[in-house]
């Protein structure tokens, strides 16, 4: 199986930091934001990794190269101008899908958790498999229901929130191209036929979507590390 960092975005809440620095290159914890993904990937057994960028994303290709350093191999996804998130993934499909495997694992560049990546298996059926968390402070209203048969559900309360992790399915962009726009309606659309499956984590888990979020989650990681 493979996977996809999706790293595309302007990253313009986090302005000005990512004037001259694309948000997936931010540091927390003394490493870019992506570089844990990165090795979290690897120490769950990955070794294909694709990464669409659009903004500054020469930048990436040269703070990453080949993937090599982290013992993988990475193929990069090149928008020009950044895609919407389900456009993004169908334009990349063709890297994502190893032969006799239809399922990939999506992870947003702007995330970051102590999830394994490792707990994440194929559903028997649907077409996606989404990773849960409880509401954090800036988000209280969550996104989707679980329920006990481990299905979601967007109208169902309570709601957790979507940690922008998750097991997808070819069949999801089955028609779709790189103008499909964002994969929130593509997610709800398969919720509604009962096709999307939610696993809870309990963990650790950051939005990184301001500069005060970075440096909490920065001051967090580094009195972690003494």
């Amino acid at each position: 199986m493979r996977a996809i960092v999706l790293a595309a975005g302007k990253g313009e809440r986090m302005r000005p930091l990512t004037l001259t620095t694309p948000k997936p290159l931010l540091r927390a914890g003394g490493k870019p934001l992506i570089v844990h993904h990165l090795e979290h990937l690897h120490r769950a057994g990955f070794r294909d990794v694709v990464i669409n960028h659009a903004w500054l994303g020469e930048k990436i290709e040269q703070a990453l190269g080949n993937g090599q350093q982290f013992g993988l191999r990475l193929h990069y996804s090149r928008e020009g101008e950044p895609l919407e998130t389900a456009g993004g993934i169908a334009r990349a499909l063709p890297m994502l899908l190893d032969e006799g495997d239809d399922w990939f694992l999506v992870v947003n560049g702007d995330v970051w958790s102590d999830f394994e990546f490792s707990r994440l298996t194929p559903p028997s059926r649907g077409d996606a498999l989404l990773v849960m968390t409880d509401n954090p402070a800036h988000h209280p209203e969550g996104d989707f229901h679980l329920d006990n048969s481990g299905l979601l559900d967007e109208d169902k309360s309570p709601k957790l929130t979507y940690t922008g992790i998750s097991l997808l399915h070819r069949r999801l962009f089955e028609g779709l191209d790189e103008h499909s726009g964002k994969l929130g309606p593509v997610l709800r659309r398969a919720m509604r036929n009962t096709q999307v499956h939610g696993l809870y984590h309990p963990g650790q888990w950051v939005d990184v979507g301001t500069p005060e979020r970075l440096r909490e989650l920065d001051e967090q990681l580094q009195n972690r590390e003494l």
